[in-house]
């Protein structure tokens, strides 16, 4: 294995905090507020949000691992919002798979 894949590094972190929050940014709900999509949508960007926080918390502390995974795990949850079509990514086929 590789140096690079062997180790994750704090700007590899800060790399994909940036992304997430440029897709948290970007990305803009479909649905009226009070319908159910946007009920089950506010369900996902909370959990993007908090996996985010834990993401800057674990990289606060040291613990690059963890950042790394929850960083992952934050702009999936974004990402998931694009590909269900709860969010609009504007065409943006770097921050978001598309639908």
């Amino acid at each position: 294995m590789t140096e690079e894949l062997e180790h994750v590094s704090v700007e590899r972190v800060e790399k994909y905090l940036d992304i997430t929050r440029r897709a948290r940014a970007k990305a803009t709900p479909i649905h009226p507020e009070g319908s159910n999509e946007a009920n089950q949508l506010a369900v996902m960007i909370r959990m993007a949000d908090d996996y985010a926080s834990d993401a800057q918390h674990f990289l606060n502390i040291g613990d690059r691992v963890r950042a790394f995974g929850a960083i992952n795990y934050a702009h999936a949850w974004i990402d998931a919002g694009v590909k269900l079509g709860l969010l609009d990514g504007h065409g943006d086929d770097v921050l978001f798979t598309l639908p």
